[in-house]
This record gives structure tokens, sequence and C-alpha cells, in this order.
């Protein structure tokens, strides 16, 4: 059941602006432009009212509009009975870092038993394409690292927890003799580590944000620089005296070559579950994203 234009033409309503409906729809304004004159034409009226860039349903656009609203409740509905006939199904999940990996490891075995007619297809990305493939429809859900819950809205986001970031350097660093267990302070890395070749995360990751806001407050101009796009990569780079960089504390490993420290004022992340807009949930899925979100309960 294709009902992708009848959702342009309900995005179109709900933010009354051409362009904005088109940015969130990820189609072009010519599109959706030619889409809408194309049915008013067909339909004999407008179903928008056109001032000043605003757009406001006429009475026959705010008829249209309702009838839209029940073929898509139709729609999911049916969607939702089918699904749950024999519990058969597609989960596709994202995921951007280890931490979902464990955690999908741990909860997919007893999920199975219970729903073995189900697929789970699971794709390893970074946050920013998790972000677009989530807006577009294109994926189920995702398990998330985040720094903010933007540009979700707040019923498509559950925080999972508040997960620390550390700073990790090798074990046998002269810093480790000076510091055997306190937090660093953020005052202490130029001093400390002005010399030192910090391994970043790409641009657009959590830990690249942290990364680079500590750098910036705490006046820390890094001699060189390494990007790595790989977690257990830069952990073994620590580990062999290459460089020192942050890490989520779900990937602070190798602890016999790698000594963490907890940042004072507190490091943190966000570890979430985002799913995306007008999933249509069977009992299979809703029981799959309950075991996520109770996880770490």
């Amino acid at each position: 059941m294709d009902t992708r234009y009848l959702t342009y033409i309900l995005t179109i309503a709900k933010k009354e602006n051409m362009t904005k409906a088109a940015e969130e729809l990820f189609v072009s304004q010519s599109t959706l432009s030619q889409y809408l004159s194309k049915l008013e034409t067909e339909l004999g009226t407008p179903l928008f009212y056109r001032s000043k860039g605003r757009l406001s349903l006429t009475p026959a656009g705010s008829l249209y509009i309702e009838a839209a609203k029940e073929v898509m409740s139709i729609k999911n509905v049916l969607y939702q009975n089918i699904q749950n006939i024999e519990n058969r199904g597609h989960i596709t999940v994202g995921v951007t870092s280890q931490f979902g990996l464990a955690m999908l490891t741990d909860i997919i075995p007893s999920f199975k038993v219970r729903y073995p007619d189900i697929t789970i297809e699971i794709s390893e990305t970074n946050l920013p394409t998790l972000t677009r493939l989530i807006l577009e429809e294109s994926i189920d859900c995702g398990i998330m690292a985040m720094n903010e819950t933007t540009p979700f809205s707040t019923d498509q986001v559950t925080i999972l927890r508040e997960e620390e970031v550390l700073f990790s350097i090798p074990i046998n660093h002269p810093y480790c003799k000076k510091n055997p267990d306190r937090p660093i302070l953020i005052q202490e890395f130029a001093e400390n580590f002005g010399n030192e070749n910090i391994l970043l995360s790409k641009k657009g990751s959590t830990l690249r944000y942290l990364t680079d806001s500590i750098l910036e407050n705490a006046g820390w101009i890094p001699s060189t620089v390494c990007e790595t796009n790989s977690i257990s990569t830069t952990r073994s780079m620590v580990a062999m005296g290459i460089g020192v960089t942050f890490i989520s504390e779900s990937c602070a490993a190798q602890r016999e070559h790698v000594a963490y420290y907890s940042v004072e004022p507190k490091l943190t992340r966000l570890n979430t579950l985002v799913t995306r807009k007008n999933w249509v949930q069977s009992y299979a899925s809703q029981c799959f994203c309950n075991n996520i979100s109770n996880y770490f309960h």
C-alpha cells in the first residue's frame, strides 16, 4: 500500500511551508511543488492558500487531510495485524558503537527463541549516516551514542543510560606515577600531554565532539594528531605507546597496557535507542525494543 504521496500532503500541512516540508521529506522542493500542483489540478480545487511563503489549508484541504489521516491509520493497523498473525517480520537495526553490538549479542539469542521467524538485520555505521537513515525512514531503529538527541523528536528517543568517557594513556606513561588514581583535571592536559600524539575519532562522532571541546577548554594544542575510525585500533595504539585518546567506558579494555582516568568535570555521552517515525510495530518488534530499553536495568 503506497501512501507516500499522502505523507507529502500531510507534511506540507504540518510545516505550512514548501521548503521545510521538502527538507523533512528529503525530496526536492520542485518535486513537491509539482506533485501538489498536479493533485490540485486533478481535484479541481486548491488545497492550500498561498500567502508570503506560508501555506494554510483551504476547506477542501482540510477535508483531504482528515481523509489522509484516516487512510494512514487504516494502513498502520492493517500492517500491524498482518505482522502479528504469525509473528513473522524483519527488523533493521543500525549501531554506532561497540556498546550496541555487545547489547545485541546478549539480547538476540533469547529473542530468537521466542520469535524464531523474525529476521534481524544489523548495520554498523557512523552517527551522521545512521541519523540520516532514521530520518529518511530507511531503517527501523538505531542504538546510538549521542551528545544530544536532536534532530529527533522526543517520542523517537529512549535514553538507555549516561555513559562516562575516559581519558586513556599508556600504562607506563610518567603521569601514571604522578597521579595513580584520582580524576584528571582539565587544566592538567596541556601541561602533561602537550607534546603527546593525540588520537582522534572521525568528525561527526560523539567522542570527537567531546575531544574537540576538551582541547578548546584546556587550551591544549597537540603537537601531532592522528585520526582513526576504529576504537579498537585507537585503543591498541594507546597500548603500544603511540598516543593518548578519549574513549568510552564500554570500550575501556586492555587495562594491563592502558590506564584510564575520569575527567573532572566528568565527561559523558548518551546511549540511546532511536526509532523511525511511522514505524508500525508488531508484538515482536515491541518486545525487541523493550529488551533494549531495559538492558541496563
